[in-house]
């Protein structure tokens, strides 16, 4: 009980799972979070961890309710963590010329925004007593300039960065860290049915260790890789002349249903 504990949503696969192994191997405990908890119990099970390093806790990070209560039901088990990350996160194309989008833009909105606030309120008034740990947001380089055909996407992910930077100040007279990572294109299932170009593609090992790197010294936001930081460098100073007639006719994601 002695080790520090790393609480992590959207555990089961890509980022997250990348995420759990980088922390287990630093020698931290693990809560994980996931929807498909029997997944997440048969990792831990193959890993040979027992309750002492490793609980999961089954939550619908759309759900406040539900995502609210997995980090109540932590902090009762296995005490208030070291570092909290909100991971949990879904991408799909969106058209407003479509009635049936703006369900997709609510669902998308939920998940990526108010989820990640949501994981993060059980916590906040602890870690403000303590006056140590670290939270940490998983947004987007998407989140930099909104793309042709992913407005729901972009807009949940500029909304974490710009949550994360209003959290980082009203942390900070408590000591706490707020850590925004801002994940280029990393090879995980949420990006493999892309129909575009992704440069700098990262496997998720790789991005964890940054990604690790990065939480332990406090970055308040850093870009994986590094290439693509240099990209949303550049994104952010086009012009939006230049900016539109480049990303004219990008591809996107596939729509619900497609």
């Amino acid at each position: 009980m002695s080790a520090p504990l790393a609480y992590i949503t959207g555990a089961s696969s890509g980022i997250g799972l990348a995420l759990a192994e980088r922390f287990l191997r630093a020698g931290y405990r693990l809560a994980l979070v996931a929807r498909r908890a029997n997944d997440m119990t048969a990792w831990a099970h193959a890993q040979g961890l027992d309750a002492g390093r490793c609980m999961v806790y089954a939550a619908d990070v759309r759900d406040i309710d539900s995502i609210a209560g997995a980090g109540r039901r932590c902090l009762l088990t296995q005490g208030l963590p070291d570092v909290v990350i909100a991971n949990a996160g879904i991408s799909e194309g969106f058209d407003t010329a479509e009635f049936e989008d703006l369900a997709v833009l609510r669902d998308i909105l939920e998940t990526n925004l108010i989820g990640l606030a949501a994981t993060f309120q059980p916590f906040l008034h602890p870690l403000r007593e303590r006056r140590t740990g670290t939270l940490v947001g998983i947004a987007s380089v998407a989140g930099v300039r909104g793309l042709p055909g992913h407005g729901a996407y972009c807009s949940s992910k500029a909304g974490v960065i710009s949550y994360c930077e209003s959290l980082r100040g009203e942390c900070r007279p408590f000591g706490l860290k707020v850590v925004t990572i801002s994940p280029g294109f990393i090879d995980t299932p949420l990006t493999r049915r892309n129909r575009y170009p992704m440069p700098f593609l990262m496997p998720p090992q790789a991005f964890a260790d940054s990604a690790f790197r990065a939480i332990e010294r406090g970055a308040s936001h850093r870009v994986i890789p590094w290439q693509m930081g240099l990209v949303a460098k550049l994104l952010k100073v086009l012009p939006d002349a230049l900016f539109d007639r480049a990303f004219q006719g990008r591809g996107r994601k596939h729509r619900r249903g497609e």
